[in-house]
C-alpha cells in the first residue's frame, strides 16, 4: 500500500471504531483510563527502552539539549503521563449532558445534548507524553483520534500507543479509535490532512511554522494558536504593589510559554512613579525592556522599541513596554497588536475593568491576575488540549468539553406541523 492509501485506511477505521467509542458509559471510559494508566506503569522499563532508540537517534541528528530533554522519559514522566490519565478519569463526562431544555407553545420540548465531534486528528512536535495526554482526553469525550507526532519521537509515540490499544481491546474497544501514525514522511501528514471525509477536526500542537504549514494544506477545520501576544495594562488606579508582582509573574516564573507576558501597558498618570519601579525590578532580574519613547523618559536605560515589537512573541526575557493615554489607548492597542491570547488589566475601577473585559478582544480577559492562569487546569477545566485563538468552534483553552459539540433532542406527544 501506498503512504496515501495507509492514511486512508486508519482514518476511515478511525471513523468506524469512533461510532463505538461514541456509544461507551461514563464508567466503561473512566475504568479504560484508569487501566490505561496502570499499564504505562507496568510497562516502564519498555517504554524507556524505546524512547532510548529515539534519544540516540536526536543525538546523531545534533538536537539540541533542550529538544532532548523534552523527548526523554524516565520513571518520574511515566508516572506523571499514568497520573494524568486517571485525572482526566476523575473529570466530568460532557457527553449526553442536556444544556438546555425549553418548551414550545405547541407543548414540544426541546433541548441541546452534548455529543462527540466524531474523530479528532492531533499533529504535535517533540514531547512524546502529549500521545498520553490526547488520547485521554479525546477517548474521555467520546472521539476517535488519530495521533501524528514528531518523527524526533517515533519510537516512544508508538510504543505509547501500542500500550494504551492493548488496554482498549481487552475492554473490547476497537484499537482503531487510537491511531498513531506510524511512520515519519511527511507525505504522512499532508495526507491526513486530505482526509475530510474520515476526520472532523485537526489540532496542531506545536510552534508557528508547524500550525501554518497544518493551515495552508488541511482540507478539514484546523484549531488555530499561532502565538500568544500577552498584553497587561497598568490602569491609573492600580496598587502598584499588586502590579509589580503580577508582571512579575507573568513574565519571569516562565518565559518561554505561550501565556507568558509581553508588552507592557502603563497609563500617563502613573508613569512618572511606576515606570522606574517596574523597570528597575525587571532589570534585577535580567528582563530586557524596550520601551518607547515616553517610557524611556523614566527608564533611560530601557532599550528603544521599534514597530516589530508590538507583534513580538519573545519567548524569553525581553519585554516591550508603552505608555498610554487611557484605558480607551490600551484597548485599541492590544486590539490592533494582540494574538487574541491572553489579556489583563490591573485597576482598582470597577468600570474600568469591567469596559476591558467587554471591549478586549482576546480568548482570555483577566482582571488583577497573571496571565499566566490562561491555562485549562488553571482554569478549573482539569485538563486542555490546547489553547485556540480562533472563534470557531471554540476560543481559550480547550478542555473535555470543548471536544464536544451539541445536537437538538426534541420530545413531542404526537404533533404535526400545520
Amino acid at each position: 500500500m501506498t503512504i496515501a492509501e495507509k492514511i486512508r485506511k486508519i482514518a476511515a477505521d478511525a471513523r468506524q471504531a469512533s461510532i463505538a467509542m461514541a456509544k461507551l458509559s461514563s464508567a466503561a471510559k473512566n475504568e479504560l483510563l484508569m487501566n490505561m494508566a496502570m499499564a504505562l506503569i507496568d510497562n516502564t522499563p519498555h517504554l524507556m527502552e524505546e524512547n532510548r532508540k529515539d534519544l540516540e537517534k536526536g543525538e546523531k541528528k545534533g538536537l539540541s539539549a533542550a529538544m532532548l530533554d523534552r523527548l526523554m522519559l524516565d520513571e518520574s514522566r511515566i508516572k506523571a503521563m499514568a497520573e494524568g490519565l486517571r485525572e482526566v478519569a476523575g473529570l466530568p463526562d460532557p457527553v449526553g449532558e442536556v444544556t438546555r431544555m425549553w418548551k414550545r407553545p405547541n407543548d414540544l420540548m426541546v433541548g441541546k445534548m452534548r455529543i462527540p465531534l466524531g474523530v479528532i486528528g492531533i499533529i504535535y512536535e517533540a514531547r512524546p507524553n502529549v500521545t498520553a495526554d490526547a488520547a485521554a482526553l479525546c477517548l474521555k469525550s467520546g472521539n476517535g483520534v488519530i495521533l501524528r507526532g514528531g518523527s524526533e519521537a517515533i519510537y516512544s509515540n508508538v510504543a505509547i500507543s501500542r500500550i494504551l490499544q492493548d488496554e482498549m481491546v481487552k475492554a473490547g474497544i476497537p484499537a482503531a479509535a487510537l491511531a498513531v501514525i506510524p511512520f515519519v514522511e511527511r507525505e504522512g501528514v499532508l495526507e491526513m490532512l486530505k482526509q475530510d471525509e474520515f476526520i472532523d477536526l485537526i489540532i496542531p500542537r506545536g510552534g508557528e511554522s508547524l500550525i501554518r504549514f497544518v493551515v495552508e494544506h488541511s482540507k478539514i477545520p484546523v484549531i488555530k494558536h499561532y502565538k500568544g501576544v500577552c498584553h497587561i495594562f497598568v490602569d491609573c488606579s492600580a496598587d502598584f504593589d499588586m502590579a509589580e508582582r503580577i508582571i512579575v509573574n507573568a513574565k519571569t516564573q516562565r518565559p518561554g510559554v505561550c501565556n507568558a507576558l509581553e508588552t507592557l501597558l502603563i497609563h500617563k498618570d502613573v508613569a512618572e512613579t511606576f515606570v522606574p519601579r517596574i523597570f528597575a525590578t525587571l532589570s534585577a532580574l535580567r528582563v530586557e525592556l524596550r520601551g518607547d519613547d515616553c517610557f524611556r523618559q523614566f527608564a533611560p536605560g530601557a532599550k528603544a522599541a521599534t514597530e516589530e515589537d508590538w507583534h513580538a512573541e519573545y519567548l524569553d526575557l525581553i519585554l516591550a513596554a508603552r505608555v498610554v493615554d487611557d484605558l480607551d489607548e490600551a484597548i485599541a492597542h492590544i486590539n490592533r497588536y494582540g494574538s487574541l491570547h491572553t489579556e489583563a488589566i490591573v485597576t482598582a475601577d470597577y468600570a474600568n475593568a469591567r469596559r476591558f473585559i467587554r471591549e478586549v478582544n482576546s480568548s482570555t480577559v483577566l482582571v488583577n491576575a497573571s496571565t499566566r492562569f490562561a491555562d485549562g487546569n488553571q482554569l478549573g477545566l482539569g485538563a486542555e488540549i490546547g489553547i485556540s485563538t480562533t472563534k470557531l468552534h471554540s476560543f481559550g483553552p480547550m478542555g473535555l468539553e470543548d471536544l464536544t459539540t451539541t445536537k437538538f433532542i426534541v420530545y413531542g406527544d404526537g404533533q404535526v406541523r400545520p
